[in-house]
């Protein structure tokens, strides 16, 4: 007698799938505009012997693929639940974001292991070629996140414009070398930067795997209390004790719920339903709700209950 919820279902899915498109063109529109630039970097990057030009151009290419990759997972989770996935392929956005924070670290560690190379063996560096092209570089990488910026927030373009944002302080440091060695000629400043860099863009970066590691390993969300949720779905009229209580999340910005519910009698369960959707999806913000109604006489016994003297 489990119900399962999905409240204004056909509206809920056309509004998603209308948002993923646009997320799409975005994320096409970026690849675009940071491939076209990529190129250019890199070779502007050899020539002038700069790392922190190399690194940003390496950068650059990197975020080409993970636009790519985010481009192709926003469609593939546009597509409807089939027989195999019964969830659709929303999760095909959670599985590019980790591909990408993990390249992201990869392409930190490169960076760092060519810094140090240059602290051993430094080289001569064209000032003025690293300052031009990495001022264009960054026009190119602040177009690119603003154009991200104002598209769904979800964990897969937040991925992608981490390579972005963290291109764009590549670029400022290209800058900022440039401007050191053509003012004083100290050449280390290239590696030095490129390190620092690295360092910012470690952070981030570790911060997104851990989010998206929590997501697969379908943790309950950052922002809702598993205890709060039980006990408020425990305080209905109707409902005597709640267990077997799991709130996970599906993708970015779609999160389920399934539980147990002890209830007084059978035949009030449709009001319970019906009460117990409003009060998850306005607050908490839960709407993908499945909920099995069980009379007391024949409810287990179970840890990680909830009832109303429940605090």
């Amino acid at each position: 007698m489990g119900a399962h919820s999905h409240p204004n279902e056909g509206a809920g899915h056309h509004h998603a799938h209308h948002h993923h498109a646009g997320d799409n063109g975005k994320l096409i529109a970026a690849l675009l505009l940071t491939l076209a630039f990529a190129g250019v970097e890199a070779l502007a990057g050899w020539w002038a012997g700069s790392l922190a030009l190399l690194s940003d151009a390496a950068h650059m290419l990197t975020d080409a693929s993970a636009l790519g990759l985010a481009a192709a997972a926003a469609w593939l989770a546009r597509r409807p639940p089939s027989l195999r996935h019964s969830y659709g392929l929303a999760r095909a956005e959670v599985l590019a974001a980790l591909f990408n924070s993990l390249m992201m670290l990869v392409l930190i560690g490169f960076i760092v292991h060519e810094a140090i190379d240059r602290f051993y063996a430094p080289r001569e560096i064209a000032g003025g070629a690293v300052i031009g092209v990495a001022a264009l570089g960054l026009a190119v990488n602040l177009l690119v996140a603003w154009i991200l910026s104002r598209g769904e927030h979800s964990l897969n373009s937040r991925a992608a414009l981490l390579h972005v944002l963290g291109d764009a302080l590549g670029s400022v440091a290209a800058i900022s070398a440039g401007v050191v060695i053509v003012t004083t000629g100290w050449a280390p400043i290239d590696p030095l930067l490129s390190l620092v860099v690295s360092a910012l863009i470690l952070v981030s970066a570790l911060r997104l795997t851990r989010e998206v590691v929590h997501v697969l390993m379908e943790g309950v969300p950052g922002h809702v209390r598993l205890d709060a949720v039980g006990r408020d779905l425990a305080a209905l009229d109707g409902v005597l004790r709640v267990h077997d209580l799991h709130v996970w999340t599906l993708s970015s910005g779609s999160i389920a719920l399934s539980a147990h519910l002890d209830v007084r009698d059978l035949a009030d369960w449709p009001h319970v339903l019906a009460d117990a959707r409003e009060l998850l999806a306005a607050r908490h913000g839960i709407r993908h709700v499945t909920l099995q109604p069980e009379p007391l006489a024949v409810a287990p016994m179970v840890r990680s209950t909830y009832s109303r003297t429940s605090r």
